[in-house]
């Protein structure tokens, strides 16, 4: 497939930033400048980007899709992170069925895809000592349909521990043994290590410190780096983690997860939030990344990670929306704007820029999946770029063309998206998804969970 991209008012392109045409053939940029010709040697598609600007697809390194369909539970409207995780998503979790999972990651792609992302990774942790592997399976296919790049850390709990959602509901974990055939069962259906793969698997305890034993830690990193497999999880996203840790193992959190094989260049954490000077050092010193999460993090009243702080250490920032009971809006747009503004105001306005920002959201993210071929425009690289339409009022004033949906945030206008050089937005519309039946299904599932 062959496509010309004509005309746009501007390309985020480090490499390029004075292009305003792209080619795109066999899934990879081949060709970026200006005034470019019809291709001759093939047929090519020719699309007008007239009124638009491009950007990379963004990639979104943190979420639970599962929570699509757990937005804005009254009860917990106003709790912290504990509390929380028992009204919402524990308490959910015994009801989701495979087909309600399907309709619940089908919803918070589609809200990704609308806001400029094209790669996800999910942070599935419905797992339990009886668990479906359709459930799981739910996930790879509402990916697969829409068109998208879909990382699966794969969630473990082998022990309730002080997991006090896992308490409250009564969800008996997975054995070990469990976990790692599971794993591998998943590793040999799904997963692909290239550099521009649609489909990668990674190691991802829920918890360091609530729900898994330090020698199950152990045990699942040597697996997951005899495999080269990615590794996440949550770590210090409220000060409990902490106060855990001291009780449980004598140590910080941070030391905690350094004696259990938890930190290197293939691990990133969720939130990071209470994150002290001794944590970023040994964060940076073993190249462990984050996912920064600012609207889940002030929804919750948990804080705010000291990412500036940790960028000037040397740690890679990326961006992750979390799941939509904590941030309902499921939007990469939004969480990349409050990152702009949030640390603006604590830290002064040379605290962020917005280029920064966007290369949090797109190149560093990326890197971070093993996706090295993705998160950039340039040639030879894949091609997965937006075309947000600014050709509105709202974008009539801004100065600054290429950087308006980031400086002016939701709502925006996607006219196209290309994950692989394949079309996942076409004119506006998203591939093979009809916005009324998905609506109407999830509006079913909500009911579904609430009688169950």
């Amino acid at each position: 497939m062959a496509y010309l991209i004509k005309h746009a008012e501007a390309v985020f392109s480090p490499s390029q930033p004075d292009a305003t045409d792209i080619r795109i053939r066999d899934g990879r940029i081949t060709e970026m400048g200006r005034d470019l010709r019809p291709a001759t040697d093939c047929v090519e598609t020719q699309i007008d980007a007239r009124g638009c600007v491009v950007w990379p697809g963004l990639v979104n390194t943190h979420h639970h899709l599962a929570q699509s369909v757990m937005k804005g539970v009254p009860a917990a409207l106003n709790q912290g992170l504990g509390d929380w995780l028992s009204s919402v998503p524990y308490r959910f979790w015994p009801k989701v069925t495979p087909q309600l999972m399907y309709h619940a990651a089908r919803l918070g792609l589609y809200e990704l895809l609308r806001s400029g992302a094209t790669t996800c990774a999910d942070h599935h942790y419905l797992y339990h000592d009886t668990t479906s592997p359709e459930l799981e399976d739910a996930v790879w296919q509402a990916a697969d349909e829409l068109g998208m790049r879909l990382v699966l850390c794969r969630g473990t709990a082998t022990e309730q521990g002080s997991h006090q959602g896992m308490i409250d509901n009564g969800i008996r974990p997975e054995t070990l043994d469990q976990v790692l055939e599971r794993l591998e069962q998943t590793r040999g259906r799904y997963h692909q290590n290239a550099g521009d793969a649609m489909r990668k698997l990674v190691v991802a305890p829920t918890s360091l410190i609530h729900s898994s034993s330090p020698d199950g830690l152990r045990v699942q990193a040597a697996y997951a780096r005899e495999m080269g497999l990615g590794m996440h999880s949550h770590l210090l996203e409220v000060g409990f983690d902490e106060q855990q840790a001291q009780a449980k193992y004598g140590k910080s959190a941070i030391d905690h997860a350094e004696s259990c094989d938890w930190l290197g260049q293939e691990v990133w954490f969720a939130h990071l939030v209470h994150s002290d000077a001794h944590a970023i050092e040994r964060l940076a010193a073993t190249g462990t990344r984050i996912s920064h999460c600012p609207t889940s993090n002030g929804r919750l009243g948990s804080g705010v990670a000291p990412v500036i702080a940790m960028q000037e250490a040397g740690i890679s920032i990326s961006m992750g929306v979390d799941g939509s009971a904590s941030a309902e809006s499921g939007s990469m747009l939004q969480e990349l704007n409050m990152a702009w503004l949030l640390h603006r105001a604590l830290h002064g306005p040379s605290a962020t820029t917005l280029e920064q920002v966007l290369t949090w959201g797109s190149r560093n993210g990326a890197q971070l999946l093993g996706l090295h071929d993705v998160g950039e425009l340039s040639v030879g690289m894949a091609a997965d770029l937006v075309l947000y339409d600014i050709y509105q009022p709202r974008f009539a004033g801004v100065h600054t063309p290429l950087l308006a949906p980031l400086m002016c945030g939701e709502p925006v206008s996607i006219k196209y998206s290309f994950v692989q050089g394949k079309p996942a937005i076409s004119d506006g519309n998203i591939q093979g998804l009809d916005e009324a039946e998905l609506t109407a299904r999830v509006q079913e599932s909500v009911q579904q969970l609430l009688r169950a």
